[in-house]
């Protein structure tokens, strides 16, 4: 057997250890399957007391095969169904062959390996942080294909359940035990082995059966015919389209297999499941997924987009940084950093103004306190991290300076040239700059070489990415030290080259223009926020301009404007600017400024500011697609033109910071991914259409060009 050792030990108990050869972690591939297909033929013809599933490994059992399902394609949908089937008959033979089975779960049981241990009759799990209990299958765009969606509901009742399967929730041993997903908790792996024994011995004359096997049964809190459940079904549906929007296929499959699958006996309710679990995995919106969220992201936080010099480079953590601006900005980065036990000065003009942004983290935390997430030791600790400062002296001994002052290129030059003064000739100095470019900022600096962008976008505690810019002179040191302390902090790093807005800032600058754009054209508000949200957007284009504020837009423009003069060049226009500057000149810059092209009541949800409709009068409605498409289509080609630059370094950096850093749907898979799964051909010729219909920034540029004779996707292979 290539997956599973099979095991007798002095009690006649089998142990089937769980030992992938070709990884390290095992995994639901075929190498699996068939391992566990001759156990169950050997077993048949054996005498044993009961079976203990362990594994050799650090963790219990990482879940599918990835690789497989991402490879799989609807013209082999029926073999895939079939070997679905057959692996599920084998994991229902585990708990219907009559003797007692118990899985002792030594680490992470996600996925099929949480599948794998429901199949089970007992469960029991080391009481260790390692050990992380769940189905996150729907993240990846999937359902649970392996028994979960039809064990889940019959152990916990379907609403307790739907957490699990919809959410991907994952729980620790001591909630797992809580919420009755095992049965017993060890201290370590010798008395995980003992209970597991004891468990069998105690049981092996006993024809031990699963809940829901036993005559008796009945699922706890009814099944979908139930009247207590007829509220749950009547909701259920809608509460998922209001979240969803019809982008994800995966959570209402979730909810359909669930509901169908309680109706019915136990091998029907699983077939339900491996149909629906097929036309997931086959389908383009889990390809996109699993090609972002794992592939993608994996190979991004290992470095992938990295110059060879900078990945040969071993980075010791950063113990104490200093940061420039105690402005949301900054005392969210603070708080970032503080949390992964960072000593952090925060540095402004005045002591006053350091404390305010010290407040951040103390707010924070207290929130955190009253959750039950911290206890009071852990908010002190945190906090004692933070020394709000207003003297420059204060940064003496900082291995890192992140400045997150305004957007003024002058104020940037003197806050770098004052710190510099204090640090150490190692340490380096970055800046959280959204739009200045990294090279000309770095002329302030006596060691430009040291000088690297770090773009936080906000809230910095809880957004997960980091752009790391690199300007002409950052060397390979300097960025191998900032993409580990970026990790070391707990956030995704990516990694583009030097220019006017890297990528992200000049990206979403296209998706706020759009949507700005649009309304002064005269489409209704409402149907520009509703088009946004039906796309997969979190935010509609003019919700996310008022929180970015219009004083910021504009100038950000005109320093843009400042800066191309300068160089002889002439700037850009765009039709958002003239609406940006009428709703300037009629105060409305934003929510901090009380309100933009939405109104903010006091103790009530914001709504359209009813003025938009005096302002910019609605006329002739596009078609909703296309209100859609624009804004998809205009990022997606920012950001091909930002990989055609080679301001991006490669095509998962474009996925990864798309999704991650300003908020491109996470069903496409990312702004690229975008591209090829509409078909490059395709994509052109649509980009065209809204090129004559709504202006030349929808040109396909020339790589797209390219891809459309070829009809190949981009991609880093």
């Amino acid at each position: 057997m290539k997956s599973i050792r099979l095991e007798k030990d002095s009690d006649n108990i089998i142990h089937l250890i769980l030992d992938n050869p070709n990884a390290s972690a095992n995994v639901m591939d075929r190498d699996f399957a068939e391992s566990l297909h001759e156990v169950a033929e050997r077993l048949q013809k054996d005498d044993y007391a009961g079976i203990i599933v362990r594994s050799a490994k650090n963790t219990f059992f990482a879940g599918g095969d990835l690789n497989w399902l991402y490879a799989a394609k609807k013209e082999d949908a029926e073999e895939f169904f079939n070997y679905c089937e057959s692996l599920k008959a084998d994991l229902r033979w585990l708990e219907t062959q009559g003797k007692p089975v118990v899985a002792a779960i030594n680490g992470a049981a996600l996925g099929g390996g949480w599948e794998l241990a429901l199949s089970c009759h007992h469960r029991i799990a080391v009481d260790d942080r390692s050990v992380k209990i769940g189905l996150p299958e729907v993240t990846l765009g999937l359902l649970p294909g392996g028994g979960g969606c039809v064990r889940m509901p019959r152990l916990l009742g379907m609403q307790n359940a739907l957490p699990y399967l919809l959410e991907g929730k994952q729980v620790g041993a001591q909630q797992a035990l809580e919420a009755g997903l095992i049965h017993q908790t060890a201290k370590d792996a010798d008395e995980l082995l003992e209970q597991a024994r004891a468990f069998i011995l105690a049981n092996a004359e006993t024809a031990v059966q699963q809940p829901w096997d036993k005559p008796d049964y009945r699922m706890p809190g009814g099944d979908a015919k139930n009247p207590r459940n007829a509220q749950l079904l009547i909701v259920a549906p809608a509460m998922l389209q209001q979240k969803t929007k019809g982008c994800f296929p995966a959570p209402e499959a979730i909810l359909a297999t669930v509901v169908e699958g309680s109706q019915v006996d136990f091998d029907t309710a699983t077939r339900i499941e491996s149909r629906y679990f097929v036309e997931l995995t086959c389908g383009q919106v889990a390809k996109n997924m699993i090609g972002t969220f794992w592939f993608g992201l994996n190979a991004v936080k290992a470095g992938a987009s990295l110059p060879q010099g900078a990945r040969d480079i071993e980075s010791s953590p950063i113990g104490r940084i200093g940061i420039l601006g105690a402005g949301m900005m900054g005392a969210g980065i603070a708080y970032a950093c503080a949390s992964r036990g960072i000593e952090v000065v925060l540095k402004d003009v005045s002591i006053e103004a350091a404390q305010k942004g010290r407040g951040y983290a103390e707010q924070s935390l207290q929130k955190r306190l009253q959750r039950g997430r911290i206890d009071e030791a852990g908010v002190q600790a945190i906090l004692s991290r933070i020394q709000p400062s207003d003297s420059a002296a204060d940064l003496k001994g900082c291995e890192l300076i992140i400045e997150a002052v305004f957007e003024d290129r002058e104020l940037k030059a003197q806050v770098t040239r004052e710190a510099e003064a204090q640090l150490e000739e190692s340490a380096i100095f970055a800046s959280n700059t959204s739009t200045l470019p990294i090279t000309g900022l770095a002329q302030a600096s006596a060691r430009p070489q040291n000088f690297i962008g770090l773009h936080f976008f906000s809230p910095a505690d809880k957004m997960p990415l980091v752009e790391i810019i690199c300007g002409e002179q950052t060397d390979d040191a300097t960025l191998a030290r900032a993409f580990a302390f970026v990790l070391q902090i707990g956030k995704t790093p990516i990694v583009v080259n030097d220019s006017r807005g890297f990528f992200t800032s000049r990206v979403f600058g296209c998706f706020t223009n759009e949507g700005i754009a649009m309304l002064g054209e005269g489409v209704n508000p409402a149907t520009i926020e509703n088009a946004a949200a039906l796309a997969g957007f979190p935010v509609g284009p003019l919700a996310v301009s008022d929180e970015v504020s219009l004083t910021l837009m504009s100038r950000i423009r005109q320093q843009t404007i400042n800066d191309l003069q300068r160089e002889g060049e002439q700037a850009p226009s765009h039709p958002a600017d003239k609406v940006i500057d009428h709703m300037l000149e009629l105060g409305r810059a934003g929510k901090a400024a009380g309100g933009g092209f939405y109104s903010y009541p006091e103790g009530a949800k914001k709504h359209l500011w009813s003025g938009l409709a005096k302002e910019f009068p609605s006329g002739e409605q596009p078609a909703p697609e296309d209100v859609k498409e624009r804004l998809l289509f205009v990022m997606a080609l920012e950001t091909l033109r930002c990989y055609e630059e080679q301001v991006l370094r490669s095509v998962r950096d474009a996925n990864i910071g798309s999704i991650f850093g300003i908020g491109f749907p996470p069903w496409t898979g990312g702004a690229l991914q975008y591209i090829n799964q509409y078909g490059p051909k395709e994509f052109v010729q649509r980009a065209r259409q809204l090129a004559d219909n709504y202006g030349e920034r929808f040109t396909p540029p020339q790589t797209l060009r390219e891809m459309a004779e070829t009809n190949l996707p981009l991609t880093d292979d």
